[in-house]
């Protein structure tokens, strides 16, 4: 059997005129799913249904490829998961719908706020004018408080949050701009952006990684300098009585040590070898077992200083210290290779 071809035809009269042409197919199946796109179609044009029952002989509506038009698609289940967070957490109670996508859209791409009202219409079929944008971002700064209440009461219900332990670190966020202001400016970029201005952002997690505080300062503001001000700032608003802050090597100092001694601050932060007065190096040469996971802990001004061995990172650091001096007696033994020699 050749091809057959399916057509939706107004008759006037005696006049056939053909309306519109559904597609041609090869086989029965084909057949029977371009007639009930037909149906459709004039249900559709003629807003009334049929006036004849179909029988049980009638196919299942399968759609054709060849009539398809393919339009796009939208991330519409990652965005509903993502909107129910919001709402379990509270931010829709107190943020604008445009806000929400924002943060939304802010996940799935990080990109500039201009940007991302393209991209939550590429990727979830959601407009936002740019004009609402200059329009409802000024509101956005009186949220702060807002939205850490509701994010530390979230903490508190679903991760039994109660202030005794703390994650502390910041990041730079840079912008698509080389003109600063007194808050965007040019400092130490985590990003390689060190041409552009930035920001930075200090961040407080509970030991889940769920964050409930956060502070920005000038771009050009040394990260060790945050972390007391950021710290009794939060300790002040909620009343803690009993805290301890995790941080990195680079929020140590004495200066800060000393300031969260005399505020009755705990404190767990690394510390760097290299700052080590020799005695105390020589100490834990000494006491530290050579054992992968083994773990000594001395007593000195600062606190506690906690050591432990890792046979991986011993191999690491005994393999590049055995090329550096290969590199150093190289340069002893042959000084006009000087300058090819990297150390």
């Amino acid at each position: 059997m050749g091809s057959r071809s399916v057509q939706v035809i107004r008759y006037s009269g005696s006049r056939r005129t053909i309306i519109k042409h559904i597609g041609t197919g090869n086989t029965d199946e084909e057949i029977a799913s371009l007639k009930e796109i037909a149906r459709s179609y004039i249900e559709e044009i003629s807003q009334q249904t049929t006036l004849f029952t179909e029988t049980s002989s009638q196919p299942d509506n399968k759609v054709t490829l060849s009539q398809c038009e393919y339009i796009g698609f939208h991330y519409g289940f990652l965005y509903d998961i993502l909107k129910a967070i919001q709402v379990q957490i509270g931010y829709n109670t107190v943020t604008d719908a445009f806000l929400t996508d924002l943060a939304i859209i802010r996940i799935v791409e990080p990109a500039s706020k201009l940007r991302s009202i393209e991209l939550m219409e590429m990727y979830f079929g959601i407009r936002h004018r740019r004009q609402r944008y200059y329009e409802s971002s000024p509101q956005w700064l009186l949220l702060k408080d807002i939205v850490e209440k509701k994010t530390l009461s979230f903490a508190k219900k679903e991760y039994s949050f109660d202030f005794s332990l703390l994650f502390y670190d910041v990041t730079t966020l840079y912008f698509e701009t080389f003109e600063s202001d007194d808050l965007r400016k040019n400092g130490f970029s985590k990003d390689n952006k060190s041409q552009q201005p930035q920001i930075l952002v200090a961040l407080m997690v509970t030991q889940d990684g769920f964050p409930i505080a956060y502070e920005v300062f000038a771009g050009n503001t040394f990260e060790g300098h945050t972390m007391l001000p950021v710290i009794e700032a939060f300790i002040q608003k909620h009343q803690v009585r009993h805290f301890t802050v995790v941080a990195d090597a680079a929020m140590i100092s004495t200066t800060n040590i000393t300031a969260l001694q005399k505020a009755n601050i705990h404190y767990i932060v690394g510390a760097r070898l290299g700052n080590i007065p020799a005695k105390l190096l020589d100490n834990i040469d000494q006491s530290l077992p050579r054992e992968d996971g083994k773990i000594i802990r001395l007593k000195t001004e600062n606190g506690f200083l906690i050591c432990s061995f890792s046979k991986q990172r011993y191999k690491k650091d005994k393999y590049e210290m055995e090329q550096q001096i290969e590199k150093a007696e190289l340069l002893l033994d042959q000084p006009s290779k000087a300058s090819k020699v990297k150390l």
